[in-house]
């Protein structure tokens, strides 16, 4: 539940602390007799009334919400000056691609004990987002598995099937540059967190554990043969190279002139409101697939975090994980934040079966929710975001141009990575 400026900016701040702050957060909350009360930080619609839902019926358990900016647009740094003050709250939510950030430095506390009886209720992979080692410092609250967004209009009038591999994306890519020398079927993905979806889909991870070292593997094989498949569609000219997030796209896909979008489950909402013009012509598909691998990817999502020192850790969580799970508080952030759940029983949840007219009449979360059981779950944030999204984005950016290609991208990002992990006194294997 992060917009594109909080992705791009998200980990600034606490990736330049290292690891300078472990331990220097003093106890949070308040302690003593009557209810237990903690404060809780986050940005996302909804978030008040399932917190509102809570307290009516938890008097032992009082939770006070407080509205922050968007984690990038200054939310972390409120809670890295909290974290420094010895003021910051018992919760805070922090989307996944800056956990580890957070992790890192020091600013999280564990709470495996409180939360591991629960864990069955969410799918393995997505607790690899809130903790590492087997060990817990949060709760998920949403994911956004990728999907295929596409014009079904057009795609029948041109008579060309949906794809379902990657191969047969190429050959749908050629087929409507074709059928319309004007039209192409999908915009380059440039953005940095955008890609990193393709990359988790096809088992090219960019970070990893090894011991007490990071690995960086943004120059793998696996890396290298994702950023070929985008860099051959670009070089033969069968995608557009609008800005990432620009209204030039968002004018493509109300005119046909860009027919897809592969995307995480929050492109539903964001292809709504920025193509109005075509509403009831669009549909969505399962992601293409790399050769027989059954996976998608993932791109967002964020967790509710335990806070170092936070004096009521045990009863933060069991609201953590309240809600979650719990259906009153699920159907609330699925109606206010177009959230997929995170949990199993909130994936469950009918509020996902309403057609979307947007789509056709098509209910299109159930296919999302049937998707995000085949995310990868081989798949790491690192500490040091902020550098590898700028760096990639940078790199990225270049590709339109001619300047860089997708693999100079990625070998940049790869030294720009390890070159910040070092500086900041973390340990990397090679």
């Amino acid at each position: 539940m992060l917009n594109r400026n909080a992705r791009l900016t998200a980990a600034a701040a606490i990736a330049a602390t290292g690891l300078a702050l472990t331990g220097c957060a003093a106890t949070t909350g308040e302690s003593g007799s009557g209810p237990a009360n903690i404060t809780f930080w986050g940005w996302a619609a909804g978030y008040e009334r399932s917190v509102a839902l809570w307290n009516e019926s938890h008097p032992g358990i009082q939770v006070k919400y407080e509205a922050i900016a968007n984690g990038g647009a200054g939310g972390y740094d409120k809670m890295l000056t909290a974290a420094k003050a010895g003021t910051a709250p018992c919760l805070a939510q922090i989307g996944y691609e800056t956990f580890s950030s957070f992790l890192a430095a020091g600013l999280l506390q564990d709470v495996t004990e409180h939360a591991e009886a629960r864990r069955a209720e969410f799918p393995d992979w997505v607790w690899g987002n809130v903790g590492i080692d087997g060990k817990t410092f949060g709760v998920p609250v949403d994911t956004a598995p990728m999907g295929l967004f596409y014009r079904a209009d057009l795609f029948k009038d041109a008579k060309i099937e949906v794809p379902k591999t990657w191969e047969e994306f190429r050959t749908a890519a050629a087929a409507v540059k074709a059928a319309d020398p004007k039209s192409r079927i999908m915009n380059l993905p440039t953005d940095p967190y955008l890609y990193a979806g393709f990359a988790w889909q096809g088992d090219a991870p960019w970070f990893g554990v090894n011991g007490d070292s990071w690995t960086v593997t943004m120059d793998s094989a696996a890396n290298s043969k994702v950023a070929g498949y985008w860099q051959g569609l670009f070089d033969e000219g069968l995608v557009t190279s609008h800005p990432a997030f620009d209204a030039a796209l968002y004018t493509a896909w109300n005119s046909g002139e860009v027919w897809a979008e592969v995307g995480p489950v929050w492109s539903a909402s964001l292809i709504r409101d920025n193509a109005a013009g075509s509403a009831g012509k669009w549909a969505v598909a399962p992601m293409p697939r790399w050769d027989s691998a059954d996976s998608v990817g993932n791109s967002g999502g964020s967790a509710t975090a335990v806070m170092k020192g936070c004096a009521h850790p045990e009863e933060a969580t069991e609201f953590a994980l309240w809600m979650s799970t719990d259906d009153t508080s699920v159907s609330n952030l699925i109606k206010s934040a177009a959230i997929l759940p995170a949990s199993k029983s909130g994936l469950a949840s009918t509020a996902l079966d309403t057609p979307e007219s947007y789509y056709g009449g098509q209910p299109i979360y159930q296919l999302f929710r049937a998707e995000s059981a085949k995310v990868n779950p081989n798949w790491r944030w690192g500490p040091v975001m902020s550098t590898t999204a700028s760096a990639l984005g940078d790199g990225l950016g270049k590709v339109p141009t001619g300047s860089a290609t997708f693999q100079d991208a990625l070998t940049s990002t790869q030294t720009g990575t390890v070159t910040a992990l070092q500086a900041q006194g973390f340990s990397v294997s090679k």
